[in-house]
């Protein structure tokens, strides 16, 4: 796949409101609807009722799930939350009662509609609903994605969707399955929604800043969770609830965190890299312990586009040290920040009021299902994705690293992964040595295409 020239939003369609959800079921099964394409609106704040129900289940129980969950119910439509699946009962029930207390009848999740393991995903996606919320760790995403444009069901997916090439693949073949069938996509990059970013964005598309030039994107922070295993636990079970610390499951922090800022640059350049050379390592992870980890806690790339201009990423989690989550663009006649700020000839803030975006996405993605239109975000959340799993390998690796090859070529890190229980060994990149070590790359030595 060629890296192309990208679209700042995504295309918007709109079928006949009144029947519009009911036409969920009618694409399952293979019927068209007409559409017209109209120019898409999807940062506004006057929120549209209706009296039209949108039934949604959650697909992954944890701290996302809950509140992408919370999110919707907390729009104006008329929404109620019908089913769950996780991984582990415990995360299910957990999420039931919580949001059941704040939420009251919005929550109408039996103890039959609440799903565990990790087939779990069809159970709850096969219950009726019109909505499939997708938040589960980023390496079961495209299977359950894939089922999901296969059930007709509207979608939000969180971000990243996947954390290897074979996946990203995978999920833009649904991508373009779920276009032909007419169906909602969301993806969890929530700047895109947020109006300070969207305006910032479109002046310095109209010349605010000139040439962008250079750009550098920063997610640098102090840490993240570890959880200890568990009596009895098998090594799935293990990483599954460690997902955040294994490659196959979570991507690392470039992949898992990080892709905010790089979607955000990759936005202000309206294109995607061509390559990219990077270096990173191990110094703080869990005390350094490769018996608990396999994940970096430091990168820094750099990303190369089609006209010889750069991007510069810093990612790590390093406690004590420097800490920035933001996104700066050099162009020929200024500099931006890309959440409303704007220097030079053409100087420039935003005045607005700001929204939060993991909000304002659900209601931007409730408001158009209450209208009867919808929106595809599918194409740029994988290939934001993919913009991070290269950097990645960029990094492990210690080589320049082309897209197109990569993309073509890149290793699966779960071989199999649909047939997964709780209780299957590990991939073979996350299988622990006689010593319990698990495989840490090392760059000079990791092959990306193995």
């Amino acid at each position: 796949m060629k890296s192309q020239p990208m679209k700042s939003q995504p295309t918007t369609t709109k079928p006949s409101r009144r029947n519009f959800l009911k036409q969920s079921t009618a694409v399952a099964a293979g019927v068209g609807i007409a559409t017209n394409i109209v120019q898409p609106s999807i940062a506004q704040t006057a929120h549209a009722g209706g009296s039209d129900q949108i039934k949604f289940v959650v697909v992954g129980c944890g701290g996302r799930g809950s509140g992408a969950a919370n999110n919707i119910m907390n729009t104006k439509g008329n929404v109620k939350m019908v089913a769950v699946a996780d991984a582990f009962q415990g995360n299910a029930d957990r999420m039931v009662s919580g949001l059941a207390r704040k939420h009251g009848e919005k929550v109408a999740v039996s103890p039959e509609q609440t799903f565990s393991g990790l087939d779990a995903y069809k159970k709850a996606i096969d219950v009726d609903c019109d909505l499939v919320v997708i938040a589960t760790p980023p390496g079961f995403k495209p299977q359950q994605f894939e089922y999901a444009v296969e059930k007709g069901k509207h979608i939000f997916s969180e971000k990243p969707v996947a954390t290897d090439a074979p996946g990203v693949r995978r999920f833009l073949a649904a991508v373009e399955e779920s276009k032909r069938k007419n169906l909602m996509v969301g993806i969890g990059l929530q700047r895109r929604h947020e109006p300070q970013y969207i305006e910032t964005v479109k002046r310095i598309h109209d010349g605010a800043i000139g040439d962008v030039i250079a750009q550098r994107v920063y997610w640098n922070g102090g840490g993240i969770w570890y959880r200890n295993r568990q009596e009895n636990q098998s090594e799935m079970a293990f990483q599954c609830n460690n997902w955040y610390h294994f490659n196959w499951v979570c991507g690392d922090q470039i992949v898992e965190q990080h892709i905010h800022n790089l979607d955000v640059g990759c936005w202000v350049k309206g294109a995607y890299p061509v390559e990219c050379n990077g270096m990173g390592g191990r110094e703080q992870r869990v005390g350094g312990d490769p018996t608990k980890s396999q994940i970096f806690d430091h990168t820094f790339c750099e990303y190369t586009f089609a006209d010889g201009t750069k991007m510069f990423s810093q990612g790590r989690h390093l406690k004590g040290a420097w800490t920035e989550v933001s996104e700066f663009a050099h162009g020929s006649k200024g500099t931006a920040n890309p959440a409303g700020m704007i220097d030079g000839e053409n100087a420039w803030a935003f005045s607005g009021k700001k929204l939060g975006g993991h909000q304002q996405e659900q209601h931007d993605l409730i408001e158009a299902l209450m209208r009867g239109e919808i929106y595809n975000e599918g194409e740029y959340g994988a290939h934001s994705t993919f913009c991070a799993i290269l950097g990645r390998e960029a990094c492990y690796s210690g080589k320049v690293l082309k897209w197109d090859e990569l993309f073509e070529k890149g290793r699966d890190l779960a071989p199999g992964i649909d047939e997964y229980t709780i209780d299957s060994p590990v991939p073979p990149s996350a299988t622990p040595d006689a010593d319990g070590k698990y495989p840490i790359p090392v760059p000079g030595e990791y092959n990306p295409f193995a």
